[in-house]
């Protein structure tokens, strides 16, 4: 349920806040910074209340960017351990769902290399 007074958002559902945090997963996810950004939410995990402190002084410059609701849904969603939590396993699971088919490719293709040079180095020595 959300609560508003004097425009700002000061609570959102659970399901909006999963609807958000699988958004932002996404996001990152697709632009390949998963492990910069679990690095980064982890190592700053005991701060998360500060920083949505944060996104609130730096609201107003902020709003001119991003849509003012979604980056208000965001600042009350990052004052919650749990939610943080949620977001860090959300953004590994996609992760790992959208780059799995490209990964395994890569592991077939350094195998394929791998017996290459195996092959080489046989015939090199071998007399």
């Amino acid at each position: 349920m959300e609560q508003k007074s004097s425009g700002l958002i000061l609570d959102i559902s659970r399901e909006r806040a999963l609807i958000l945090i699988d958004k932002a997963a996404r996001f990152i996810a697709e632009r390949r910074l998963s492990p910069a950004a679990l690095m980064t939410i982890e190592s700053l995990r005991p701060l998360n209340f500060i920083g949505s402190q944060i996104m609130y002084m730096i609201m107003p410059f902020a709003e001119l960017f991003f849509n003012s609701r979604q980056y208000q849904e965001f600042a009350v969603l990052m004052e919650n351990d749990e939610y943080i939590k949620i977001l860090l396993e959300r953004i590994d699971e996609v992760d790992t769902e959208i780059w799995r088919k490209e990964r395994k490719i890569k592991q077939v293709k350094r195998k394929v290399r791998k017996e290459k040079q195996r092959e080489f180095f046989n015939k090199l020595f071998k007399k």
